[in-house]
């Protein structure tokens, strides 16, 4: 054998090993981070383009996002709640959407799960992609529907930018924007159920 070709004997120790919780720890805690810079009232301004639709919808949302003291599953635990500002009669034209309400989401892992969907009032569960510390990719899959969303946080937390693709049975039918202005910071955590 030649040089180049010779075996190199194995090193029994092996490369060094990271520990995979400590990383997921690490990822873990990154993403409980990015929800806290999220935490607040914002106003959700809101255009929904429909399939076979010509024109966009728009809704104006105030959506405010709070943690709990002690998480009831979870690493963490959130509740979103929103209420119309202005509706330009978005739900005249689609009244499966609900007009107002809340939802209770728990950070597991790489999961975020909800008590409900904004669309159905059953559980959903999302996984989640961590872009940089900026965004977040959640990916969901419920009753026929593939719901890809992305939100970023822009300006120092003072803006956040939304898309969400959602597909059904395979076609691309809901595409929405939201741009949404920080009005208020996080208030005081709610007290554990």
């Amino acid at each position: 054998m030649t040089p180049s070709t010779e075996r190199v004997p194995l090193d029994p120790s092996g490369p060094p090993r990271r520990d995979p919780q400590g990383s997921r720890i690490q990822l873990d805690s990154s993403l409980r981070r990015w929800f806290s810079r999220n935490l607040g009232l914002w106003r959700s301004r809101r255009l929904y383009f429909f399939r076979g639709e010509d024109e966009p919808l728009r809704l104006d949302l105030l959506l405010r996002i709070e943690t709990y003291e002690q998480p009831v599953e979870g690493e963490a635990a959130y509740r979103f709640s929103w209420t119309p500002e202005q509706d330009f009669g978005f739900y005249e034209r689609k009244p499966q959407y609900q007009r107002e309400g809340s939802l209770e989401a728990y950070l597991c892992g790489h999961q975020l799960r909800r008590s409900r969907g904004y669309l159905v009032e059953q559980p959903m569960r999302s996984q989640i992609r961590q872009v940089d510390e900026h965004q977040m990719i959640f990916e969901s899959q419920h009753q026929g529907w593939d719901i890809e969303q992305h939100i970023r946080l822009i300006d120092q937390d003072r803006i956040r930018a939304c898309s969400i693709f959602s597909w059904r049975d395979g076609e691309l039918d809901i595409t929405e924007t939201h741009h949404e202005i920080r009005l208020e910071g996080p208030g005081d955590p709610l007290p554990a159920d």
